[in-house]
Formats: C-alpha cells, sequence, structure tokens
C-alpha cells in the first residue's frame, strides 16, 4: 500500500526504496505533463528526470501545505520551461495588433466524437514556441505577465504565441474535418 508521509519520510532521508517507490508512483502522471510541453518522448523523459533530480533534492522544503501532486507538478513545468530556454536560442517578437484571434466557439461535426487521445497527439504536432505558451496559459493556468516572466520575452509576445496556437488548433481541426 502507498503510504504517502512514508514515502516523503524516507526520500527526505534519502532511502533509496522510498525514492524509487515515489518514482515508480508518480512518474507516469508526471511524464503525461512533461509531454505536454514536448513532443519527443525522449526529451520529456530527460525532463522528467532532470524533474525527480530536483523533487528528491528540494522534499525536504515540502511543508506539507497543499497537494503534494502540485508541488511535483510545479517543479516539472519549470523545468520543462528551462529545458525550453536552453533549446530555443531566440524568441520571435511580433506585436499582438498583427495576428487575428479566430473565435474558439465551433462545433465539432456530428459523425466525430473528439477523443482525449486525438487532441493530444494533435497539441504534440503544434510549434514548440505554441505549445509553451498553449500550456503555460491555457492548462496550468498562467497569466501572459506572469509568462512573459518565466520565459524572459515581451508579455505581448505570450499573446501573440497564445493566439497564433489558437489558431493553429482551429486549422488543425478544420482540416481533419472536427470542426
Amino acid at each position: 500500500m502507498f503510504n504517502l508521509e512514508k514515502i516523503i519520510d524516507g526520500c527526505i532521508k534519502d532511502k533509496r526504496k522510498e525514492q524509487i517507490d515515489l518514482y515508480n508512483h508518480y512518474a507516469p502522471m508526471l511524464l503525461s505533463v512533461c509531454m505536454r510541453y514536448v513532443a519527443d518522448k525522449s526529451e520529456a523523459e530527460d525532463i522528467l528526470q532532470d524533474s525527480f533530480f530536483k523533487i528528491l533534492k528540494s522534499i525536504k522544503e515540502y511543508a506539507g501545505k497543499g497537494h503534494f501532486e502540485n508541488w511535483m507538478k510545479k517543479i516539472v513545468v519549470n523545468t520543462a520551461i528551462t529545458h525550453f530556454h536552453k533549446e530555443k536560442k531566440h524568441y520571435y517578437h511580433e506585436e499582438i495588433d498583427t495576428v487575428q484571434d479566430i473565435e474558439m466557439q465551433f462545433n465539432l461535426t456530428p459523425h466525430k466524437e473528439l477523443e482525449v487521445k486525438e487532441l493530444y497527439e494533435l497539441l504534440k504536432t503544434m510549434p514548440d514556441g505554441y505549445r509553451m505558451i498553449f500550456n503555460l496559459y491555457a492548462i496550468e493556468g498562467f497569466k501572459h505577465k506572469e509568462i512573459a516572466e518565466k520565459l524572459n520575452i515581451d508579455e505581448s509576445t505570450s499573446k501573440t504565441q497564445y493566439l497564433r496556437a489558437k489558431n493553429w488548433i482551429i486549422k488543425k481541426m478544420k482540416k481533419l474535418n472536427w470542426i
């Protein structure tokens, strides 16, 4: 039986068995978070490994307030952002006025029930910059100002990339006859 308090205590004491139990229990869920930020599974696995190293290194700092999973997810997201910084040598800057937002309200075609897996696969093909901003804003709930600070970009660039991501999703869904 998985006892989170015992596992955390063991990890604080650098007990290998508890560290392995923590990894085995949470790795699949955290890998799915990593996969939202990169398209390549081996790249996501690298982010996961870096994240677990950071989790185990800083587990003493977990104060027991809030959900432990959320605390770990925050570390994973920040590790993915750090990875993004290392991999991306430049950012595109374009003023928000030059991008038109396509209305996001749409209906799926009557014969098509969209599977989560299909949407997930579609999002994996999204360009890296779009995917990073889309995940941080639409899924993680960060504000554009926070995203700009995290990624070292202008707030307008975050907004532009998010609008482009939405437009990209709509175009792909239309092309696949999902809408």
